[in-house]
């Protein structure tokens, strides 16, 4: 089966949707086939793959909360190896009436963990809103690992402090073995703020700081808007090469985990 990995910050701004669309394409080029499904109601990665989320009917939002199979509203991307769940403006219903379901926090864990059918995939990503409700929950229930991106910024690194209660909370409620990673985006090595909270970010969480750092790059914004990742937009520039190494260390420690005994 497919190692499930959420995208995840209260926070919004650090670059969420830019490392799921960026880590898919490194990761299909080193030889994986991928699935993003997109959480969000605002739908940013929906379109930054080129749907518009005005027009699509069918989203994940059937999946949680009319059972709806993955497979029955994912589309193909441009990019061979990428295939997409999309959001529309329903997500906003799935954040209000999960809570109402029955075992609501494992619907999503179940629609990927009991489907024989995303066996084709050896990586999902899954982007979460910038909250941490019901449907985030589900994420972090259906995943085995958590990748909160964050600013060298006090604001966005201040909030890493919610999502770590979420997830010692999820890991109690069922997943016991969820791992997470904090990935420092949008570095700018000649702030000295950056420099500075980069060292404390590196002194509290030691271990769950990832090596591989995303530092500013236009070449990002020129491939949003392109509608590709920076992978295939621009694959000589800084930002292709640091998600490319993203994805390889990502891989050693899910290859790791994977290898462990239960």
């Amino acid at each position: 089966m497919p190692h499930v990995i959420a995208i995840a910050n209260e926070k919004g701004g650090v670059a969420k949707t830019t490392t799921v669309v960026s880590l898919a394409g490194a990761l299909i080029q080193a030889g994986y086939e991928v699935l993003v499904i997109d959480l969000d109601t605002q739908a940013n990665l929906t379109l930054a793959l080129g749907l518009n989320p005005s027009t699509v009917r069918r989203s994940v939002s059937d999946v949680l909360l009319n059972s709806a199979s993955l497979l029955s509203v994912s589309r193909e991307t441009p990019i061979p190896g990428l295939d997409l769940v999309p959001s529309n403006a329903d997500m906003g219903l799935a954040e209000r009436f999960l809570p109402v379901r029955q075992n609501y926090e494992t619907i999503l864990s179940h629609t990927l963990h009991d489907n024989p059918a995303l066996s084709a995939y050896q990586f999902v990503l899954l982007d979460c809103p910038p909250s941490l409700g019901a449907v985030t929950t589900n994420a972090l229930m259906a995943a085995s690992h958590v990748v909160a991106p964050t600013q060298p910024e006090y604001f966005s690194a201040y909030g890493l402090r919610s999502l770590m209660a979420a997830i010692r909370r999820v890991r109690g409620q069922g997943n016991p073995a969820l791992a997470y990673f904090i990935l420092v985006t949008m570095m700018d090595r000649r702030n000295r703020i950056h420099r500075t909270l980069l060292e404390q970010l590196q002194a509290t969480f030691r271990e769950g700081l990832l090596d591989t750092i995303i530092e500013v790059d236009t070449k990002l914004r020129e491939s949003t808007v392109a509608g590709l990742p920076i992978t295939h937009y621009s694959p000589k520039s800084r930002s292709a090469i640091q998600y490319a190494a993203l994805a390889q260390e990502l891989v050693a420690h899910v290859q790791e985990k994977a290898s462990q005994p239960d």
